[in-house]
């Protein structure tokens, strides 16, 4: 196998928006394929590389979000093979670990490197003018072709397009999970979600899936909300946490919520308060969001837990393990209990990847979809 030209969008620092260009990508090594990309996901995650709030290896392909082709294979790879499609898991599972032995495959230890890019043996596979260029999460979907690990690459059914095969790999399942497996929402429960975007999206058909009585939605823009209400099923929805944090307390005679789910671009102290005035007796709160890197989002006071008895947990891919979650999602929207084709409000090519944040930023998406040529 030889090294290839592939065109992929770089960011090679913060606020400098992303370049797109020619790289050189190398052969896969062992247990990894590469993959030729046909459609990736446009999720906040990847802005805040460029907006300097991850703690990301710079130069960086941008995309954790991918579906396509497998092109070629490694040394010792049993999962795919050549002519497979497969969607691209932003986290590994390679199922030998402690996290992925006990049912933790969205902590996988293989997942360590996503910031960096690097493959395990400390080395890249994109390159340009003699520079290691890294993957965002060992993948870097915003590209033509991509070399990942075969403990990332999970078989897509030949009915599912490859759109939908690209959101499956990060933001559904991570809303999804984080309302079904994370926050444990239960029949009759009122819960509050926090952003209405790609992953809110999921955590309100999540909710409503798994039984909630009011699935409450915060966010700023009218056209999320509408879309949250009229498609993914929401009951209500407010433009601010006071007038949802109303509402609550009166549709719940004072009890106040059972779970609330912050799934934001960013989580903020002032947004993290919120929610948790908000959670009602023995209630949760559930962090999905990213925060900006230099700020302290969560600072409660300990008496506003104990005398609640509220909790505070963080969710990773939504507690989801790919390797079961993935196929279980595309079995739902098969049966029609999960709305997907509705998530993707535009289609890009990647030299309109500047554009397509422009767009999320000013929310008009609730996700875009990068296509590529093929």
């Amino acid at each position: 196998m030889a090294t290839i030209t592939t065109r992929a969008a770089v960011a090679r620092g913060p606020h400098d928006g992303w370049q797109v260009t020619d790289l050189q990508l190398d052969p896969p090594q062992e247990h990894e394929v590469r993959v030729k990309l046909h459609a990736a996901g446009l999720c906040h995650s990847d802005h805040h590389i460029t907006a300097g709030d991850a703690p990301v290896r710079f130069p960086i392909v941008g995309g954790h979000e991918g579906a396509g082709v497998v092109e070629s294979v490694g040394p010792s790879v049993t999962r795919v093979k050549p002519g497979d499609r497969v969607v691209c898991a932003y986290i590994p599972a390679c199922g030998a670990c402690r996290p992925c032995s006990t049912g933790h495959q969205n902590m996988c230890v293989k997942g360590l490197n996503a910031g960096t890019g690097m493959f395990l043996d400390g080395s890249f596979r994109f390159h340009q003018g003699g520079e290691d260029v890294g993957g965002f999460c060992t993948l870097g979907t915003f590209s033509q072709y991509t070399v990942l690990s075969e403990y990332a690459a999970v078989p897509l059914p030949d009915d599912i397009p490859f759109e939908i095969g690209a959101l499956v790999g990060c933001g559904v399942p991570t809303g999804w999970g984080s309302a079904v497996y994370a926050a444990e929402v239960r029949a009759g429960d009122t819960v509050v979600i926090f952003g209405a975007g790609g992953v809110g999206s999921n955590a309100v058909q999540g909710a409503r899936y798994a039984g909630a009585k009011n699935v409450v939605v915060v966010d700023p823009v009218q056209f999320k909300r509408e879309s949250a209400v009229e498609v993914f099923g929401a009951t209500h929805a407010f433009a601010t946490a006071q007038e949802a944090h109303d509402f609550v307390v009166e549709t719940t005679w004072g009890q106040l919520a059972d779970k609330v789910i912050i799934t934001a671009d960013a989580v903020t102290e002032e947004m993290a308060n919120a929610g948790i005035a908000m959670t009602g007796k023995g209630g949760k709160l559930t962090i999905t969001s990213v925060g900006h890197l230099t700020e302290q989002a969560v600072t409660i006071h300990a008496g506003m837990l104990i005398s609640y008895q509220r909790q505070i947990r963080g969710a990773l891919f939504g507690d989801c393990n790919p390797l079961y979650d993935i196929p279980k999602l595309l079995g739902l929207y098969r049966a029609g209990d999960l709305k997907l084709d509705e998530l993707i409000t535009r289609k890009y090519t990647l030299d309109e990847v500047n554009t397509a944040y422009e767009d999320l930023l000013a929310g008009r998406n609730v996700r875009g979809i990068i296509v590529h040529e093929q």
